[in-house]
């Protein structure tokens, strides 16, 4: 590593890997903090004896991988039976709008104090968190916010709202941040992080709306609806593209 950040050459090996492993343990707390803000907001609204008690699902490497048997393991039944909507609904909607608006906020917070001792490896890590923290906010709104099923279809259910509320009502914020982080983050992270490297600041681009558009917003492809295959297809096809040649001109700008 050289003063001006990461550079191609001896080490360049090792920086992606250090880049994967940070990916695979950002996506990891990105994910838990979600399940866990559910489980605990259940906890506390006593409609869950154990905050801790997720459903962690099989042993096996695609669950060690991404995790895709995890669960919240919170029964949103007995409430609805209860007349307890709203509880409900907070429980639903706590993964992305508390667990992943934490992560967002001490990210940028971390990220910053880094950035600002110089220290590109912690940096990067914390960069990585804050795309898993965007990233669900796409993928829950507006991808699955008109969904049958799931998440944000027990927030609509349990506030008795229309689809369109919560996709205006979070989608808003939710947006904004994107567009922060993306216009103005990602720009000063691709300088500090790779210098005058612009090959590198150019993959480290190409990572960041991959992970943002395709692998979180494009969610809904399967089983989400029509509504979530539609917004899915936009994320995937004309987002990541235009957000792509866009934050790959940034740097250039700001160079």
């Amino acid at each position: 590593m050289s003063n001006n950040g990461f550079t191609m050459r001896p080490k360049s090996a090792l920086i992606w890997l250090l880049a994967i492993f940070q990916l695979w343990l950002a996506h990891a707390i990105g994910y838990m903090v979600h399940e866990y803000a559910h489980s605990f907001i259940a906890w506390f609204c006593h409609a869950k004896a154990n905050p801790l008690a997720l459903d962690y699902g099989r042993t096996n490497l695609e669950n060690f991988l991404f995790l895709s048997d995890i669960d919240e393991n919170v029964d949103y039944a007995p409430l609805f039976a209860e007349g307890r909507n709203h509880v409900a609904a907070l429980i639903a909607v706590a993964g992305v709008l508390i667990g992943n608006g934490l992560s967002y906020l001490a990210s940028r917070l971390l990220y910053e104090r880094a950035s600002s001792q110089y220290q590109r490896r912690w940096a990067m890590f914390y960069f990585w968190i804050g795309v898993m923290s965007v990233g669900n906010f796409l993928s829950y709104v507006p991808v699955r916010t008109f969904a049958s099923h799931a998440d944000m279809f027990t927030v609509v259910r349990g506030l008795q709202v229309s689809p369109w509320v919560i996709a205006l009502g979070l989608g808003i914020p939710f947006a904004l941040a994107i567009w922060h982080f993306l216009a103005r983050i990602l720009p000063q992270a691709a300088s500090f992080l790779f210098g005058t490297e612009p090959v590198l600041q150019g993959v480290f681009i190409l990572m960041t709306t991959y992970f943002v558009f395709v692998f979180f917003g494009g969610a809904g492809i399967k089983n989400y609806g029509n509504a979530g295959y539609w917004i899915s297809a936009c994320c995937v096809y004309l987002l990541f593209p235009i957000a792509t040649i866009l934050c790959l001109q940034a740097p250039k700008r700001s160079a």
